[in-house]
């Protein structure tokens, strides 16, 4: 009499017990390739949402800055004569096309930060200090991203008479102002230049 043997339960289930375990372990790796391409976007888009706002926060610096030197020029020619080199604008430059200067040429040209020459912008009343904004009303957190990684510069020139050339006096002066500015990194630097007539009659415009 022959005695036919079936086959036990858990031998028909070990293979199919591999499979899973191999096809769980494929979906795992796959699930993780995902998650670490998510990731890494995310935080690519965070630097560059941060770099964005770095030369967005120079720029308005540097604006800031080419505002507060021409308000310094109207405001200087309105109280009397404006004389480069003497008050109230004693840190001016006068242009000479024949002979360039060379820290003045780097200054309106060059990349990076430089300050030789120029001077430091803090405020229109000269107090302020935008890498710290004491007594700004904000607050820890707000003052983080808001403060700068130095004081903005400007740098005035004296570029000579507005009426050069023809036979009108106003006595007005032509300048240019060149303002740099980071924003809350050091290495984000943005430059902006203006041109400004100044003094004679009415002032400056």
């Amino acid at each position: 009499m022959h005695r036919i043997s079936c086959p036990r339960p858990l031998d028909r289930m070990a293979p199919q017990r591999g499979i899973v375990l191999l096809l769980a372990l494929i979906f795992l790796l796959l699930l993780t390739l995902l998650a670490t391409g998510v990731v890494g976007q995310a935080l690519l888009q965070e630097r560059m949402a941060g770099a964005q706002r770095n030369a967005q926060q120079a720029a308005f610096a540097a604006e800031a800055a080419l505002r507060g030197a021409q308000w310094r020029l109207w405001s200087g020619a309105a109280a009397g004569a404006l004389h480069c080199g003497e008050a109230p604008v004693a840190d001016c430059h006068i242009d000479d096309p024949a002979h360039p200067n060379a820290s003045i040429e780097a200054f309106r040209h060059a990349s990076g930060w430089i300050t030789e020459g120029a001077t430091e912008y803090q405020g229109s009343d000269g107090s302020r200090d935008f890498t710290t904004l004491p007594g700004s009303g904000l607050d820890v957190e707000a003052r983080r991203t808001a403060v700068l990684a130095r004081n903005p510069v400007y740098l005035i020139e004296d570029l000579g008479p507005a009426n050069a050339g023809t036979t009108a006096a106003t006595g007005r002066r032509i300048y240019r102002i060149t303002a740099r500015a980071t924003g809350g990194r050091p290495n984000v630097v943005q430059v902006r230049e203006s041109v400004f007539a100044a003094g004679g009659e009415g002032g400056g415009d």
